[in-house]
C-alpha cells in the first residue's frame, strides 16, 4: 500500500437492508458481504471495490432517538460523486431532503439524513 486510506466505516442503523438499498440506489453501490456480527447482530458492507460502509444493527429492541442523534458522536459521512445534480435528484426520489447547498474549494456539496439521521455530505470536485 502506497498510502494509508480509510477501507471502511461502521455505523449502527435500524434496518441494514434499507440502507443499503439506499447507498446502492443513490452511489451505485454493491454489497460486498453480509452476515452475522459480533453481539449477536447483522452487518452489510456496502461500497465499491476499495471502501465500504458496514451497516450493522444489533438488538433493535434496544435502539431509542438518541442513539441516533446527529454528531454523537459522527457528524457525518462525505462521499465524492461525479455528478452532484443526479444524485441530489436521487436522495429526493427516495424521499430524503437534501440541505446546506454550498460551492466552495474543492467543489459543490449538499447533505442529506438518512433514515436514521445519519448525515452524508455529497461532493463534487471542479
Amino acid at each position: 500500500m502506497a498510502f494509508p486510506r480509510i477501507e471502511h466505516v461502521n455505523v449502527t442503523v435500524t434496518d441494514p437492508e434499507r440502507v443499503a438499498a439506499l447507498m446502492i440506489d443513490l452511489f451505485g453501490w454493491r454489497i460486498r458481504w453480509q452476515g452475522p456480527a459480533r453481539d449477536g447482530g447483522r452487518a452489510i458492507h456496502v461500497g465499491s471495490a476499495d471502501h465500504y460502509v458496514a451497516l450493522y444493527t444489533g438488538d433493535r429492541d434496544h435502539y431509542g432517538p438518541d442513539d441516533f442523534a446527529k454528531g454523537r458522536p459522527l457528524n457525518h459521512i462525505g462521499i465524492v460523486v461525479e455528478d452532484l445534480d443526479a444524485v441530489e435528484q436521487r436522495v429526493l426520489t427516495a424521499g430524503l431532503l437534501p440541505f446546506a447547498h454550498a460551492e466552495y474549494e474543492p467543489g459543490r456539496r449538499f447533505y442529506f439524513l438518512d433514515y436514521d439521521g445519519i448525515e452524508y455530505e455529497v461532493v463534487a470536485y471542479s
